[in-house]
């Protein structure tokens, strides 16, 4: 247990070097103090840093916090977390920023940049660089080609037509992909399946 008396930056000293598991994972599923009691919500949330940056804390922690904190702090250091299941909980949790988030669409794990591709948090413009890394397979890229088209994947026209377009020239992207955005209601991403079929043929 921490001693609440400890100064701030001796207590957080001493999670973040911490190498026990138990106090750590304690610390990671206290209760948060009241936002009203500002000092000791403040003091919380500066603590359970120090506790997400440990990689002595448990993952099972790590991912705790991941899912549950809204807090940019914490959820920057669980962005750089070596273990990518962590990772990949930051880019689906919809407190993000939407730079933080951004940062994750070019993880490189293909798992942790489609669930960052996926959160409503992520810019039209990450969305884009998205649709053209050829880093990312057929299963992210079908993901990224539904946006504009699908229920639940709404966004301006332009844009979302812009990514489809930019998944249609992907060379990743999966026959059956290209076969819908064949049928694209925008003329631009029907010419683009075209100028990627053309180059095969």
């Amino acid at each position: 247990m921490t001693d609440e008396h400890e100064p701030l930056t001796a207590t957080y000293e001493r999670l973040r070097h911490s190498e026990d598991p138990q106090e750590l994972g304690e610390f990671a599923r206290r209760p948060l103090p009241d936002r009203s009691d500002a000092a000791a919500f403040s003091r919380a949330t500066a603590l359970l840093e120090a506790v997400a940056g440990n990689h002595h804390t448990a993952v099972e922690d790590r991912l705790y916090l991941a899912q549950t904190m809204p807090f940019p702090n914490i959820l920057v250091k669980l962005s750089e977390d070596p273990e990518p299941s962590v990772r990949k909980a930051v880019a689906e949790n919809t407190n993000d920023k939407n730079w933080l988030v951004g940062r994750l669409t070019k993880d490189d794990v293909d798992e942790v940049r489609a669930a960052a591709l996926a959160n409503p948090m992520t810019s039209w413009k990450m969305r884009m660089e998205g649709a053209e890394d050829e880093r990312n397979d057929a299963h992210v890229l079908d993901l990224l080609s539904r946006f504009g088209v699908d229920e639940g994947k709404d966004g301006p026209a332009v844009l979302t037509a812009m990514i489809r377009r930019a998944v249609a020239l992907n060379p990743n992207t999966d026959e059956e992909t290209l076969e819908r955005l064949a049928d694209d209601p925008d003329i631009q991403v029907r010419h683009a399946v075209e100028r990627r079929r053309s180059r095969r043929d």
